[in-house]
């Protein structure tokens, strides 16, 4: 007899709901859940991609203990009580001698983040860390520099918008399904769409305007176009007189930057500056900046993005249809949010961070997140003290940060690394115990508390029963307490009283759930008055171009352009992306999407290639200061002459991942580990490389994306 469950994909951050079919304990079919505004049975392909994920004999199929040198591939099957009191054992004795604050654990965000922070926190330890600094650190602290609140507490209304601007955004390919249909909807109703790109993406090819600027001068462009807006009071102004404060300030310091000036830094004519600021200004407030997913280019990134949200602040397109909205929480209808493991009472620690942020040295990252590529410097200088153990959860640091080679030494120095994941990642098969976690589609979950223009509550409920010996992350974890003494912060056995702890005191139960997967606090769309009642987060409650959190910290607000230098001679800037078949480094090794996208290509401009007598198809060799690889040539127009691109996310060397194994090359083997020591994020696009014709190779087609 089939049945249905509805739940939560993981096959990417997004988390769309979907509905599950399942016959005799097997999933037959998975679709978007019908009873989800956007969705309507939509999924794309990493969803669809689920079933194979969970059928896959190359996952990690139990505890695995690691018998030779780490990276060799050499590994004794465990049981699980074997496994968690081989950890336990020795984070007891790491924490006995060293502190707790010895201890790291790395996680891309989840659903029970709530839980790894419990972890270290009983512990002692401060060094939580995610992903998201090595995505959009800078964008989380350009937000807060200005509204008061993180990029995450902010939402766009592509659905009823009518132009958007993206900045490198490749929507269409980092697909998220309800807004890519949002957004597609809008273009369908007449919304403009300008892509600002040093390569022609898919979301390029759908644009109404395309401007394949120089690499790294997004910011020049943008001053130039405050300039005209300012000088030309194209802005909104009873919205600006009313919650905008600093705008003199601001209007001093672009006088400058004209668009002919900035014609010569971007490649980008003024003639065509002038003529977008006046079409969005024709469009306001229902305008659309996009301050971006991954915002990790350059090291002046936080201004970048700064400058993005300082343009919707001028179009009065922040608390607007069709423009950014600030996501609203349970308590505007008088709702309670569901609990989290810690607001409990932990013991107070006192050390600093592993990244010092928080500190003098480094004070605006946001510190729930912190910045992931400072580890490996942590590690290799006992700066601030010594690391000495690191769980990687769903976090793999050999390919997510850049210059791989470091991350290994800092790898090598320590006594401990644990690794809990459903595949054979790199840091996995570079571990000393491996805990395997099930899939999405085999467990329950946390609650996922949904904020919004409407908020709700998800729930990722089990669909079949694990495949293999595998358990849920936040059941892993607790077990791990409990051998370390710090159980009791962990009040429960399965996910689902965890569920049940979590909805105490918000009106709704685990059965709420089982219907259509989600319970909503309202059915009314909630947008603040704009006249009246925007609560913006910051000291002066306006939307601050003078920013107290970079003042009051040393830094300007608004700095003085820098020149974005061009390639050394024969050099070329490497940028990098993604595409609409792959998660960043988690699902090249899916049968189905492997099938369909094997390994990257590197797009070179056709006149740099002939100049360096390589042709379509051939093998060549890019290398960095940091290291170098073979990768196969994609011959091109559609790439500024400037830069270089690939994909990111190949070049696995877990050798139990067959079919993503030595496929393609990690960008991370390539970059150079240099951040933005203001906003947090990395500089992805600051490494210069060298590429040669690896002579005695036959030419192929790449099949470029």
């Amino acid at each position: 007899m089939e049945s249905e469950v509805y739940s939560l994909c993981f096959m990417c951050s997004v988390r769309c709901p979907i509905k599950v079919t399942t016959k005799d304990d097997q999933v037959k079919w998975i679709e978007g859940n019908p009873h989800v505004a956007g969705m309507e049975g939509s999924l794309c392909p990493r969803g669809a991609a689920g079933i194979a994920f969970l059928y896959d004999h190359e996952r990690v199929q139990s505890p695995m203990i690691r018998t030779g040198p780490r990276g060799s591939g050499q590994w004794k099957k465990a049981t699980w009580e074997e496994a968690l009191d081989r950890v336990g054992e020795q984070l007891r004795k790491i924490i006995d001698e060293h502190g707790g604050h010895s201890v790291a654990l790395g996680e891309r965000t989840q659903l029970a983040t709530h839980v790894s922070k419990a972890f270290l926190k009983a512990i002692g330890s401060p060094n939580h860390f995610t992903h998201d600094a090595l995505c959009k650190g800078s964008v989380n602290t350009a937000a807060r520099s200005l509204f008061g609140y993180t990029d995450a507490q902010m939402g766009i209304d592509y659905k009823n918008t009518r132009h958007i601007v993206l900045y490198g955004r490749n929507i269409f390919e980092a697909i998220e399904v309800k807004g890519v249909r949002a957004l597609t909807e809008a273009v369908e109703k007449g919304a403009k769409l300008t892509c600002i790109d040093p390569r022609v993406s898919i979301t390029a090819t759908k644009a109404d305007r395309y401007w394949m600027i120089r690499p790294g001068t997004d910011l020049a462009l943008n001053y130039a176009l405050i300039h005209l807006i300012l000088r030309d009071r194209l802005y909104d102004a009873a919205y600006v007189d009313r919650w905008v404060s600093g705008l003199a300030q601001l209007q001093d310091f672009v006088q400058p930057y004209t668009p002919q000036w900035a014609q010569q830094e971007t490649g980008i004519a003024a003639s065509e500056i002038e003529s977008l600021a006046r079409e969005l200004a024709e469009d306001r407030p229902a305008v659309i900046f996009h301050f971006g997913y991954r915002g990790a280019n350059h090291a002046n990134e936080i201004y970048q993005r700064r400058s993005i949200l300082i343009l919707n602040a001028l179009m009065g397109s922040t608390e607007a249809k069709g423009g950014i909205f600030f996501k609203k929480g349970p308590g505007e209808v008088g709702g309670k949010p569901a609990r989290k493991l810690t607001e409990q009472t932990f013991p107070e620690i006192t050390m600093p961070r592993f990244d010092k942020v928080g500190t003098p040295d480094f004070p605006l990252p946001d510190p729930s997140h912190g910045v992931a590529q400072m580890l490996p410097r942590a590690i290799l200088d006992d700066d601030p003290y010594p690391i000495k153990a690191l769980i990687n959860y769903r976090f793999d640091p050999i390919m997510s940060i850049p210059d791989s080679a470091m991350t290994k030494k800092a790898l090598d120095k320590l006594d401990l690394i644990v690794t809990i994941d459903v595949n054979y990642s790199d840091i996995a098969w570079y571990s000393d115990v491996i805990l395997p976690e099930s899939t999405y589609l085999e467990r329950t979950d946390s609650v996922q508390q949904a904020n919004g223009l409407k908020p709700q509550m998800f729930l990722r409920q089990q669909c079949v029963t694990p495949r293999y010996d595998t358990r849920p992350g936040a059941v892993i974890l607790k077990q791990i307490a409990e051998r370390l003494g710090t159980g009791a912060y962990f009040p429960y056995k399965t996910m689902e009283d965890l569920v049940r702890w979590q909805l105490e005191g918000t009106g709704f139960y685990l059965e709420d759930f089982r219907p259509k997967g989600f319970v909503a606090y309202t059915d009314k769309q909630i947008f603040w008055d704009r006249e009246t009642s925007i609560k913006f987060k910051t000291p002066s409650g306006k939307i601050e171009l003078v920013s107290s959190l970079l003042e009051d910290a040393g830094y300007p607000s608004f700095p003085e352009y820098e020149p974005m230098a061009a390639p050394p001679e024969s050099h070329f800037r490497l940028i990098t992306g993604r595409c609409a078949l792959h998660t960043h480094v988690s699902t090249q090794n899916n049968p189905y999407l492997n099938e369909i996208a094997p390994e990257n290509v590197l797009w070179i401009h056709s006149n740099e290639a002939e100049r360096l007598g390589i042709k379509d198809g051939d093998r060549v060799t890019i290398s960095s200061s940091r290291g170098s690889g073979e990768i196969r040539a994609f011959v091109t127009d559609l790439i500024h002459p400037e830069a270089v691109f690939m994909l990111h996310g190949y070049g696995h060397e877990s050798q139990a991942a067959t079919r993503s194994f030595n496929k393609g090359l990690s960008d991370a083997v390539l970059m150079e580990n240099i951040s933005d020591m203001i906003g947090g994020s990395p500089a992805l696009h600051d490494t210069f490389v060298t590429v040669t014709k690896l002579e005695g190779t036959a030419t192929g087609k790449p099949g470029g994306r």
